[in-house]
């Protein structure tokens, strides 16, 4: 029974710290994240106008950091249950070294009346044979043996007691430094809440221009999808073949590497090496315009400038296509999925192209109020796919 409980305080404590080390690691991770949008921000704000880039951008890193936050909490929660077991520990150890040190003490008292050469001859002589004599002599022996073996006991457990305090102290340290780091995310967190407000309210003067700035946007969607509509039709076309009806069909190799891509949901490399998603797929409500929503086919990664986009599977080039002077467009096909790449300003690959995963397609266009955005989606065939789902978590 006793092996059996500590097997299960063995368990939790691995648990424990296994779960310490991932929110480390997820930790890490946000405060990276966050990190990168601030350097997105600077380049942003390079430029004297309030942008909705920004507004973005400031949404997304209070999404990180309020996760933060949570991650930080939850740290201190399983910190809390460590340093609860480690005094349970100590307080264990107490009370073991207390027994013994008693213990000790006793038989200590009971040896010094024997120490001398008199008392101990006197303690064997007075014995009624020869078989007692011989039993006193083992008796003495005994209490010299238990006493240096107590003696090594409580010295071994003092020097635990000592690592068990050491590590007590260094988790209530650690402890603090998260309680303190929690609390100075919470006060950024707050001074962010209101930048945001204020980004808000200043471009609710901007109205005509963000309409402006929003036709512009969904006519090179629309065009864009056209685009793409019109690939992904000519190369879906049904086939006909010698006694059959028309009919679309995967070769033998796209089939397979149809099936490869699918196998790959949720672990593709993201289409730019570092990067934050600035509006996500679907419709969704206008930041700032009232009674105004938005439709996006895809994802839209804000990222650093000169930033170049990568394929993010293996796959064959079927189009290369403008859509505005700085707006060109790659579309690549892997079987019987499509993923597109726009917002390009220079592409360095060619129709017909055969591709490798992370192979570079172009560099993303940097617009004049220093935003670098590439927008990605992702169809199997004729229907669109959220790209979200499709890509690894970071």
């Amino acid at each position: 029974m006793v092996f059996l409980v500590a097997l299960l305080v063995l368990g939790y404590g691995m648990q424990a710290q296994q779960s310490q080390q991932s929110l480390e690691a997820k930790r890490k991770k946000l405060e990276a994240d966050i990190a990168y949008t601030n350097k997105l921000l600077k380049e942003t704000r390079k430029n004297r106008d309030i942008t909705l880039n920004e507004l973005r951008l400031i949404d997304n890193k209070m999404n990180r950091r309020n996760e933060l936050v949570a991650t930080l909490k939850k740290e201190v929660h399983i910190l809390n249950s460590r340093i609860d077991n480690a005094q349970l520990s100590v307080n264990k150890l107490n009370a073991e070294l207390k027994t013994l040190k008693e213990e000790y003490v006793k038989v200590a008292y009971t040896a010094y009346k024997y120490t001398s050469s008199y008392n101990r001859l006197i303690f064997l002589f007075s014995a009624d044979d020869i078989n007692q004599a011989y039993q006193r002599i083992r008796y003495l022996d005994q209490i010299s043996a238990f006493i240096r073996t107590e003696a090594e006991n409580i010295q071994a457990k003092e020097t635990i007691k000592e690592q068990e305090l050491a590590d007590l102290k260094q988790k209530k340290a650690t402890k603090k430094k998260l309680l303190d780091k929690e609390n100075d995310q919470v006060f950024l967190l707050e001074q962010e809440k209101i930048r945001k407000n204020n980004l808000k309210s200043d471009l609710s003067g901007k109205e005509q221009q963000l309409r402006k700035s929003l036709r512009q946007q969904e006519k090179e969607a629309r065009k864009l999808n056209k685009q793409i509509e019109k690939i992904i039709a000519s190369e879906t076309k049904p086939k006909k073949t010698a006694g059959t009806s028309n009919s679309y069909a995967l070769t033998p190799e796209e089939k397979k590497l149809s099936d490869s891509f699918f196998y790959n949901k949720g672990k593709l490399p993201w289409p730019t090496e570092r990067g934050v998603i600035s509006s996500t797929y679907g419709v969704h409500p206008h930041p700032v315009l009232r009674n105004v929503k938005t439709k996006n086919n895809g994802i839209d990664i804000v990222t650093g400038q000169d930033s170049e986009a990568r394929c993010v599977f293996d796959g064959v080039v079927v189009s290369v296509s403008t859509i505005t002077a700085s707006n060109m467009a790659v579309i690549v096909k892997h079987g019987n999925y499509f993923t597109v790449y726009s917002n390009l300003d220079d592409v360095y690959v060619r129709r017909g192209d055969e591709l490798k995963t992370k192979e570079v397609l172009g560099r993303i266009h940097t617009n004049l109020k220093g935003k670098t955005e590439l927008h990605f989606e992702v169809w199997r065939e004729k229907t669109l796919q959220n790209p979200s789902y499709w890509l690894s978590k970071r």
